[in-house]
């Protein structure tokens, strides 16, 4: 069979599960159209922006860094953020006759097709006009803007193909952690870089970094267009054939990738057999934990953190992320005490989709609940389970961003509203796990969500957690008055006010998600065994 039929089978393959995972439902069809209209319109303003841009004195900067942080983005965040691509999982392939270079041309093509691709088109198209002036600049813009896209496509799929036996792998489950820091580390660059880039009165300090990072793939394509613009042919060809050799070079490694992945064993599992037994490292906080059902479901819970691979680098991420953002930001002197809430927002997270988590082994779960309050019980201890770390974790994180900008006194005030926060989080979270379930494949390790479901993915998240700030609304409006009324014992005010008003508010939506998970039993089990 030809590459190109090859690569029409894909990419009808793709276009196929798309559709039918939408027709599953009418709520992932909404949520996946909803995602698709607020993808497609923060393309247009980021288009409109570029156009604006337009002659310009620092376009060329601007779009030079945009562009790096877009391809920065292509290969940390498919690994952080969940995504559904049946077709770019090599093992579904390892029976069928096809040889290495097809397939990967194969890939690439239905790697194209999708939402991420789309926005990022918009963003290249928009920095090439802002930038091409006259006919040759105009020729170098038409092979750029297919050749960035192409490279922060292939360097997404390298990476991800790289890093597939970090996350399967038992042995390799210690890489799995130290692979979750770098993407964690690696979003707060694309963050920081983003904000850099946004800060348009200071824009001409820029230059100096654009100058080298116009030399870097694929923001080199992009800055071929300006070299071509004033004239530098030379430098503009060889920017482009720095781009080009990159693309060359990415999907050699993914070749390779691809090759041992569906051909070579996992050396990490032969021995697993032979392995010595070892004494759970949760043995010794499983006696401290509460009998009856609540210990057994908290061990449970903690067990999945230390074991699972996907749910170690979930956890991994958020709990470097929470303690980054502040402190980066505190050792910048920009930051606020205030920045140490962003943990709370980002450890709750680990609330929502909690019988997704459990995958097919939900079945089990599912024959222990027989009445709300067998879900209740249920919820509630899975939530218990989350803030034996989370509570600590957050009052380390708050006491060292008061440290690092040494504001000790609004200390107790910062911990108050983060545990309000991480309550409206369990809360939100509880109630999204009960009426918003889905799927998360257990035979891809950097798949996160199965076909046509990453849109209710999104939107449970991020509605969940925009919900659960506007629940923590009263708090911060009385945090604003005790202020504003020179309050001298504000802070201290706020620990107990805060942790009270987040504890009622984390029982309030366990009890209220507790009958809809009683209810809605048989189609959640169905929702999360799809992977």
């Amino acid at each position: 069979m030809s590459t190109a039929a090859l690569t029409g089978i894909f990419v009808r393959l793709k276009l196929s599960l798309l559709r039918n995972g939408l027709r599953q439902s009418s709520g992932r069809t909404a949520a996946f159209v909803a995602s698709l209209v607020m993808t497609l319109l923060l393309a247009a303003g980021q288009l409109i922006g570029l156009v604006v841009l337009r002659g310009n004195a620092h376009a060329e900067s601007v779009v030079v860094l945009l562009t790096a942080v877009l391809a920065l983005g292509w290969a940390v965040m498919p690994l952080f953020f969940p995504s559904g691509d049946e077709t770019l999982d090599p093992t579904r392939l390892v029976m069928l006759p096809l040889r290495p270079h097809p397939l990967v041309v194969a890939l690439l093509g239905s790697s194209l097709v999708g939402i991420g691709p789309l926005f990022s088109l918009c963003l290249v198209v928009g920095s090439a006009f802002a930038l091409a002036h006259g006919a040759f600049a105009l020729v170098v813009a038409v092979v750029a803007v297919p050749l960035t896209l192409l490279v922060c496509v292939a360097l997404a799929r390298a990476v991800a193909a790289g890093n597939i036996r970090l996350l399967t792998s038992r042995k390799g489950r210690d890489l799995a952690v130290l692979s979750g820091l770098v993407i964690a580390i690696g979003f707060q660059v694309v963050n920081f870089a983003a904000q850099r880039i946004g800060a348009a009165g200071g824009i001409g300090a820029l230059d100096p970094v654009a100058e080298i990072v116009q030399w870097v793939p694929p923001a080199s394509a992009i800055g071929a267009v300006g070299a071509a613009s004033e004239g530098s042919y030379g430098v503009a060809v060889a920017q482009l054939a720095l781009s080009a050799g990159a693309l060359y070079a990415l999907l050699w490694s993914w070749q390779r990738s691809l090759t041992k992945l569906m051909t070579a064993p996992d050396g990490s599992t032969l021995a697993a057999a032979t392995e010595p037994s070892r004494k759970e490292s949760v043995s010794g906080l499983h006696r401290l934990l509460p009998e009856g059902r609540t210990g057994t479901v908290m061990h449970r819970s903690l067990r999945y953190v230390w074991r699972d691979p996907k749910t170690k680098a979930a956890w991994v991420t958020s709990l470097a992320i929470g303690l980054i953002v502040p402190l980066f930001n505190a050792l910048q002197g920009t930051g606020s005490i205030y920045l140490a809430c962003f943990a709370a927002w980002m450890l709750g997270i680990q609330m929502y989709n909690q019988f997704g988590q459990d995958t097919s082994a939900f079945w089990m779960v599912a024959l222990t609940i027989s009445s709300t309050q067998d879900a209740y019980d249920e919820l509630r201890a899975r939530a218990l389970a989350l803030l034996v770390i989370m509570l600590p974790y957050m009052a380390l994180v708050s006491t060292a961003t008061a440290a690092v900008l040494g504001e000790w006194q609004g200390l107790p005030e910062v911990m108050g509203l983060s545990f309000a926060l991480l309550g409206a989080m369990l809360a939100t979270g509880a109630l999204a796990s009960a009426r918003f379930p889905y799927s998360i494949p257990q035979d891809s390790a950097y798949k996160n969500v199965a076909p046509g479901q990453g849109g209710l993915a999104w939107i449970s998240i991020f509605g969940g957690m925009i919900s659960a700030v506007l629940m923590c609304t009263p708090l911060i409006a009385l945090t604003i008055w005790l202020h504003a009324s020179d309050f001298e014992s504000a802070p201290w005010l706020m620990l107990p006010v805060g942790t009270a008003y987040g504890a009622l508010i984390a029982w309030a939506g366990v009890r209220l998600a507790a009958p809809q998970t009683a209810r809605r039993l048989p189609e959640i089990l169905t929702a999360v065994s799809k992977g």
